[in-house]
Formats: C-alpha cells, sequence, structure tokens
C-alpha cells in the first residue's frame, strides 16, 4: 500500500508512485449492492405481483454491466489513479460514469418499470419536464462546464464527500441527458431520430470546447495534479493535455456512435413504415421515437 502523506489539504496524498493493486471502497460496493438488488427485486418480485412480462437476458445482462461499470471506475487503480497521480485517467473515470455507464442502466429498464415508477401525475410531469431535450442537455453540460473549471475542480479533488457527490451528480445528469434518446416507455418518451441525432451533435458541442480549452492550454490548470507524484513518465501538462484529447476525440466519437445507431434506426424504421398497407381513409402514424 502506499504510503501517505500528511494532511497537505483536507485528503491526504500518496508520497511514493503509483503501485498497482486493486483498492475496494465500502461505500461503493455497498451502494452498487443495493442499487442491484433493487433491480432485481423491480423484475422479479414486483414484476410477479403486477403480473407484467420478465425482462429480457439482454436487459438484465446490460444492466449488470452498468454495474460492473460503476464497481470497475469507483475502486481498483482506476480509482486510485485517478483521485492521486494522473488527470487523464481521471478524465477517462468521467467518461465511463457519463457515456457507458448510463446507457447501459437505460437499456436494462423494461418499460413497464417505467410506466410503474411515474405512475403518479405529478412524478410523471416532473420526469418528462427534466427530460426534455433542452432541460437535459442544459443540465448535463452546466454540469460538465461547472466542474471543469478551476476552483470547482480543486474543490472536488481536496474534499473527498464534494468528490463523492459530484461522481453521484455526473450519473444522475448523465442518465438524465441520455433518457431523451434512449428511453424504454412513452409514459416518458423518447424524442424522434432526427432530433435524438441533432440532440447528441449539440450536446458534444461544450464537450469539445472544455476539451479544447484542457487540450491546448499550455498552462497547468489543476493544482492537484501538478504535486502527484509522477506515473508512467507523463509530465503534469502532458498528462493534463492527455486528458483534454480523451474527452475530445473518445468522448465525442461515442456521441457520434449513438448517432449513427439512430441514423441507421430511423432508416429501419422508414422502411418498415413504407411497407406496410395502410387502410383505406388511414394516414401515416407519426414516429414518437
Amino acid at each position: 500500500m502506499n504510503t501517505l502523506g500528511p494532511l497537505l489539504d483536507v485528503r491526504a496524498r500518496p508520497t511514493v508512485p503509483f503501485s498497482p493493486s486493486w483498492s475496494v471502497h465500502p461505500s461503493v460496493v455497498v451502494g452498487t449492492a443495493l442499487f442491484g438488488a433493487l433491480y432485481f427485486w423491480a423484475i422479479g418480485p414486483l414484476r410477479r405481483r403486477l403480473g407484467e412480462v420478465p425482462a429480457g437476458p439482454w436487459r438484465v445482462a446490460s444492466f449488470v454491466s452498468g454495474l460492473l461499470v460503476i464497481l470497475g471506475s469507483l475502486n481498483g487503480p482506476i480509482h486510485d489513479l485517478s483521485d492521486f497521480y494522473l488527470f487523464s485517467v481521471h478524465m477517462a473515470q468521467h467518461l465511463l460514469l457519463t457515456m457507458v455507464l448510463p446507457p447501459f442502466l437505460i437499456a436494462g429498464i423494461p418499460g413497464w418499470l417505467v410506466a410503474h415508477l411515474v405512475r403518479n401525475s405529478s412524478v410523471r410531469a416532473t420526469a418528462r419536464f427534466v427530460t426534455r431535450p433542452l432541460v437535459a442537455g442544459t443540465l448535463f453540460s452546466a454540469t460538465l462546464i461547472l466542474w471543469h473549471t478551476v476552483g470547482a475542480y480543486d474543490l472536488m479533488m481536496r474534499d473527498h464527500e464534494i468528490h463523492v457527490a459530484t461522481h453521484l451528480m455526473f450519473m444522475v445528469v448523465a442518465v438524465i441527458m441520455w433518457w431523451p434518446v434512449m428511453s424504454p416507455s412513452p409514459s416518458v418518451p423518447p424524442i424522434g431520430y432526427g432530433m435524438r441525432m441533432l440532440y447528441l451533435f449539440v450536446i458534444g458541442l461544450p464537450m469539445q470546447l472544455v476539451a479544447a480549452i484542457i487540450s491546448l492550454s499550455d498552462d497547468l490548470l489543476y493544482p492537484w495534479y501538478q504535486v502527484a507524484p509522477r506515473t508512467w513518465n507523463l509530465s503534469a501538462l502532458d498528462d493534463q493535455k492527455l486528458g483534454g484529447l480523451l474527452m475530445w476525440v473518445p468522448g465525442n466519437m461515442w456521441l457520434w456512435g449513438a448517432m449513427s445507431v439512430a441514423f441507421f434506426r430511423w432508416a429501419k424504421h422508414e422502411r418498415k413504415q413504407e411497407g406496410m398497407p395502410k387502410a383505406v381513409g388511414e394516414g401515416g402514424g407519426n414516429d414518437v421515437g
């Protein structure tokens, strides 16, 4: 285990270079286990009580994959490197929590469960409001920009409780952001395929701006990593530029990949609609997602 130095800020820092280990954080394990137990109760005993159809194996596998992303991102080497050594790994961790995790979780939720959760009209109205593209995109982008400003980022790194709260915030707003693209239920519906593509494109713009500022800066923006023991022969500035590039290229490529999926599903939907005979006197139906 790495030797911890004195409390230089609010948190103790390692004073020696990184050595691979698999640290386990009970709060993450317990929280993830409770989240998973709630899911399996919902698709098991609750489903039988409501008389709903079972969740497909692919949905269960998707949700479990999301749980594994949480455990892998917030434990072990990714946690240790991102918390104390490398800004670039911290950026990769945030991309896992905001780009990879939400699609897995949403894809794992059956539509009937969403309908049950929002059966109250006030809850349903609130859910529909926060998942409107303008609201969802603004929440995500504002959170992303805020926590990458120098002062907020430094505060997050110096105070562990704030850091934990930030990760929870990232996960929540990211699920809200992805909901209009992937919603499994008309109770809180997705947007149309064309709008999904436009929405994802616009979502990527603030990410590109933040990434460009970080990766093109010739100054160290985040003091926390300036004094960290150097790892993998990366200087603090090179580490910062690499972190910005991770957001800029893989992060935005992920969004472009989602846009491509939306495009091909749109094309498939249109071909299916063209092949369906229309009843006499009936018009074509509108695509709701």
